[in-house]
């Protein structure tokens, strides 16, 4: 359409806004007499709308009124409009005054018509720019084919949310109501919209056909966000959020930065209180080393570490790649250049001592690991190789050069390990443990299940599949796991490590167990499709080590509570350090053979409690019966 595409010329702006003044003051005589003027000031009406004129001209041209695209006016260019005005009345004021006191006795232009004239001005040149903006508006997004739009919170956000969407000319969006848990609200209207109980929700878009609901509730507890999604879902019906005010650009929400409702936005849990001093003594001025730095869990230790302002920070991976993103993305935090950024594989024991003797790291955050189930299950030569051998580098090296402590990161799935990699992981447990008995260094273990957006992640996984038209893939229909997203696992990490004495293997509160074919459905609903229509659910079967349902503990262990609610202590059994030594020492020395059998019976002799599940390696179980 031609109006929507060429812009008004200013020059034509400016002859409508000097003929809107004229017909004001015109229009003021006549309001100013009751449309009966008299005979002598209808001789003074040529003069004073020329003298006005040329005022109101020249104070246009300096305030620049026409300069603005009118189909676009904002409240900014009101004010302006406002601001110019009343400055030509003013001076018409001072002028009448000046004239009465020390010239002719009277007034240039009636005080009267000078407030009519004002009034008149300002509501003419304002209104017709709103009109003009409403029927561009009007053109490009008529009001039957715009989404309708319902916001959640009448606070300060969602006030911004609306007004973000009236900006944005795209948007295509018309808010027909606000729902707000404050009864006060209930009723009333805000910019025209009427605000509504959350009781209502439901009925409205039963009522409506509403396309969205927008979440503008800053830290909304994730209950009720839960609770509004699943009414959302169950009436069809998308859900949007708007992000928190900090990642605003330049202060400001933008239409393109209200975005579904993610996955992680439903499993995530209220804010883990920390003890922020206990930490920041923990951390502040030392010298600390993460493994596997460039991983989903090293990364985010990297991000919350550099807070405390350690004396250096040295993050070790073999993923260069992984590496230089991780570098780039701290040196814009990183002023002091406290991150050092190593290229550097943990299983070769000559390299990782070299970086021990060079930057003498006080707390090691161990990270680096295989963790795949299946890939593992098919290599368990590379299991050993990386994560038994390569953790025992890093605590034979921590308690050689006598590091205060050694943090490892821990799976659930060394509990009852069913597979290679839980079991490699319950290995490396066991060893660490042993070690704190002998050594000065204390040695720490962190277990936790899933978390959220991983690498390889169920989430992410999902995320690609429905992104590809489906279909998603599911190992098993009652298949369950525990979830906690990455910035909270990394924080109870910390947590644990400020805590912790040695010795000890702290569990995290996973939550609530999901069941992950749950978990493909909300997340094929959260993409605005239905599952089996739009979206199809494919059970392959277990995969090899796979088991249904992940533990914290084992049968045989029990745990104590901390001084933290969603920190644990598991009571495991504890291995004497010359028999863990020497059992590790063999296991270790199977690598050169490759001999898959005897690496993987080895296992299962110093960790009783594996018993393979869907695997080629339930043969040894079998043989052992």
């Amino acid at each position: 359409m031609l109006f929507t595409r060429i812009n008004m010329p200013r020059w034509l702006i400016f002859l409508i806004d000097i003929s809107i003044v004229c017909l004001s003051v015109a229009l003021a005589y006549l309001l100013r007499f009751n449309f009966n003027i008299p005979d002598n000031e209808m001789g003074n009406l040529p003069a004073v709308v020329g003298i006005v004129a040329v005022v109101r001209t020249i104070s246009f041209l300096i305030a620049k009124t026409n300069a603005g695209i009118i189909r676009y006016t904002s409240t900014e260019d009101a004010i302006r409009i406002v601001v110019v005005i009343l400055a030509g009345s003013l001076f018409f004021s001072g002028a009448n005054l000046i004239s009465y006191y020390f010239f002719t006795g009277r007034h240039i232009i009636p005080f009267s018509i000078i407030i009519i004239e004002f009034i008149t001005v300002i509501f003419a040149m304002v209104t017709y720019r709103v009109v003009v903006k409403m029927a561009y508006l009007e053109l490009i997004n008529p009001s039957a084919a715009r989404t309708k739009v319902i916001i959640y919170g009448a606070g300060e956000a969602g006030i911004i949310t609306k007004r973000t969407l009236d900006r944005d000319a795209g948007s295509k969006n018309k808010v027909i109501a606000f729902i707000d848990d404050d009864a006060s609200k209930h009723g009333k209207k805000l910019e025209g919209v009427t605000i509504y109980s959350r009781n209502r929700l439901f009925s409205l878009l039963k009522e409506e056909v509403v396309d969205n609901v927008i979440v503008a509730i800053q830290n909304l507890p994730p209950v009720k966000k839960q609770e509004i999604t699943d009414i959302c879902l169950e009436a069809g019906v998308r859900v949007l959020t708007v992000p928190p005010v900090v990642n605003w650009i330049n202060g400001e929400l933008s239409f393109r930065q209200i975005r579904q409702m993610r996955i992680e936005d439903l499993l995530e849990r209220d804010p883990i209180k920390l003890d922020r001093e206990k930490m920041q003594q923990e951390l502040n001025g030392k010298k600390v080393l993460i493994t596997g730095a460039s991983g989903s869990i090293g990364s985010e230790l990297a991000r919350q570490i550099l807070e405390f302002r350690p004396a250096g920070l040295i993050l070790v991976d073999q993923a260069e790649s992984g590496l230089f993103d991780l570098d780039i993305e701290l040196s814009e935090k990183d002023n002091e250049g406290l991150h050092k950024i190593v290229v550097a594989d943990i299983r070769n024991l000559m390299r990782m001592e070299h970086i021990f003797k060079m930057y003498q790291p006080e707390i090691i955050f161990h990270a680096a690991a295989y963790k795949h189930v299946p890939i593992m299950e098919n290599n368990p030569a590379e299991a050993l190789l990386t994560n038994i051998r390569g953790t025992k580098n890093i605590a034979d090296l921590a308690m050689k050069y006598e590091a205060a402590k050694f943090i490892m990161i821990s799976t659930d799935k060394a509990v009852n390990p069913t597979n290679v990699m839980g079991a490699s992981k319950r290995i490396a447990e066991i060893y660490i443990q042993a070690l704190n008995k002998t050594s000065g260094t204390r040695f720490i273990t962190t277990r936790f299940g899933n978390v959220l957006g991983s690498n390889g992640s169920a989430v992410t996984i999902f995320r690609k599949q429905i992104e590809r038209g489906g279909p998603i893939t599911v190992t098993h229909p009652e298949v369950t796991r525990f979830f906690m997203t990455i910035p909270e696992a990394c924080q109870l990490v910390l947590e644990a490590g400020a805590m912790g004495k040695g010795g000890e293997i702290f569990l995290f509160d996973m939550g609530r167990p999901v069941k992950i074919t749950e978990l493909a459905t909300k997340m094929i609903r959260l993409a605005g499709l239905e599952p089996e229509k739009d979206i199809k659910i494919k059970f392959t079967g277990l995969r090899p080590g796979e088991k249904l349902y992940e533990e914290l503990l084992n049968d045989g262990e029990n745990s104590m509570p901390t001084h933290h609610p969603r920190i644990l202590i598991g009571k495991v059994r504890e291995y004497e350090p010359d028999t863990v030594s020497k059992e590790i020492e063999e296991l270790v020395s199977l690598f050169t053979g490759m001999d898959e059998n005897a690496i993987v019976g080895k296992m299962k002799r110093i960790v009783p409690e594996f018993i393979s599940k869907n695997s080629v390696f339930e043969e040894l179980d079998n043989l052992s019966a």
